[in-house]
């Protein structure tokens, strides 16, 4: 577990480096916002990381294994497109900075590869809650450092000394990767790029049949609802009227907070009640938890029911993670996990990154009240497949360890 919570912290670390972090650098040396907008494309990696997934799969790099010596590859290099970025300035060599923040990306994307495939393979059934509440909690303190203790930083000295120094914070994952416990394999790797890509997919089908179609649907649409509402919140908290110190206290500390707590509270009760019933109770709350937005929007500029709002919202978003994540991890089978889990990630990130595109519009057309009404509505679809591969009293199927 402390593995983990350092592995999540090494996570964690480079994604806002190449998105807040970097935009507020780009910002404060007055590029023009129109190329502060193209750097979103930098992210395109995190996306696509299921493309080269099934190297991971395949080839065994010849120190600590396949999961760890993966992990100290991808944190090494990480250390130095970091400190790379600390060379550089946004107003002498754009250019530069941004093929440097692409090769952060892809690596952070790498990593993110070989660290849930290693979460998946190390740890036991019974363990999968706690285990995912750790690894999230490690990946959410990361997001507090490199977001407002960075900012804090920079207003006192200038962004480059602030790179290095994040760059320096990952060697905790080198330290984790190198003094972890190797998982237990209970079956070959692939012996060839056509059983590392190919069989994955086939294996998965084969196992759970039509589940496994129910599962995929799920993945894309159980937070959608969530999602929703999260690509709004921040414009419509700028547009009740509160300020952005409000809502970056609020909403980036105390929320960031409620996210923790809440992740931890998840893992704990996922022990007790198990998968199946985690995804019930955790789904019903995520969607419930709108109904907090839907009364601010309805009192307009009240502090109290702003920060109450934040903070079920984040509450429950941690109690629905740790459920989540629990969930595709008992999804795939440890010869393929790291193939699996990052085609599983993708998919999830359909209704994140994709079908809340058109959130602003449903804003504009329903107005902040309906918007709300309508976040609620999107759960539904997701819940109702729950009775197809997850019954209330029924119990999960076991995840494979055997190709």
């Amino acid at each position: 577990m402390v593995a983990l919570l350092l592995l999540g912290f090494s996570s964690g670390l480079p994604f806002l480096l190449t998105s807040r972090t970097l935009q507020a650098w780009m910002t404060v040396e007055g590029v023009k916002l129109s190329t502060i907008g193209l750097f979103s494309l930098v992210a395109l990696p995190y996306s696509l990381k299921f493309l080269w997934a099934p190297l991971l799969d395949r080839f065994v790099p010849p120190f600590l294994g396949r999961r760890r010596g993966w992990l100290l590859i991808t944190q090494i290099a990480l250390v130095g497109a970091i400190a790379a970025m600390s060379l550089q300035s946004p107003k002498q060599s754009l250019q530069f900075i941004a093929i440097n923040a692409l090769v952060i990306s892809f690596l952070s994307a790498t990593q993110d590869i070989a660290a849930d495939a290693y979460r998946t393979d190390v740890l036991k059934e019974s363990e999968l809650g706690a285990g995912a509440a750790v690894f999230v909690t490690g990946y959410r303190i990361a997001l507090l450092i490199t977001s407002a203790f960075a900012f804090f930083l920079a207003d006192r000295i200038t962004w480059q000394p602030v790179y290095a120094m994040l760059a320096i914070l990952m060697s905790v994952g080198m330290i984790a990767a190198f003094f972890a416990p190797e998982p237990e394999q209970s079956s070959a790797p692939p012996m060839n790029l056509n059983e590392a890509v190919v069989e994955p997919f086939l294996e998965f089908f084969q196992r759970l049949g039509m589940q496994g179609v129910f599962a995929i649907a799920f993945i894309i649409l159980y937070k959608f609802g969530d999602s929703l509402l999260g690509n709004m919140a921040t414009p419509f908290l700028l547009k009740t009227g509160f300020s952005q110190t409000d809502i970056g206290a609020i909403q980036g500390g105390m929320g960031i907070f409620a996210t923790i707590v809440g992740t931890l509270m998840g893992g704990a009760i996922f022990s007790k009640i198990g998968v199946n019933r985690s995804l019930w109770v955790f789904g019903g709350l995520q969607a419930l938890s709108n109904v907090a937005y839907l009364i601010l929007s309805q009192v307009g500029q009240n502090y109290p029911v702003m920060v109450v709002a934040i903070n079920v919202e984040n509450f429950c978003t941690g109690l629905g993670n740790a459920a989540f994540l629990a969930f595709m991890m008992s999804l795939c089978n440890q010869r393929f996990s790291a193939t699996q889990f990052a085609l599983l990630s993708s998919l999830m990130a359909v209704s994140r990154d994709i079908l809340v595109a058109r959130a602003g519009e449903l804003a504009e057309w329903a107005g902040w009240t309906g918007f709300f009404w309508i976040t609620i509505l999107a759960a539904i679809p997701g819940l109702a497949l729950l009775p197809f591969f997850a019954p209330w009293n029924a119990q999960h199927p076991q995840r494979s360890k055997v190709g």
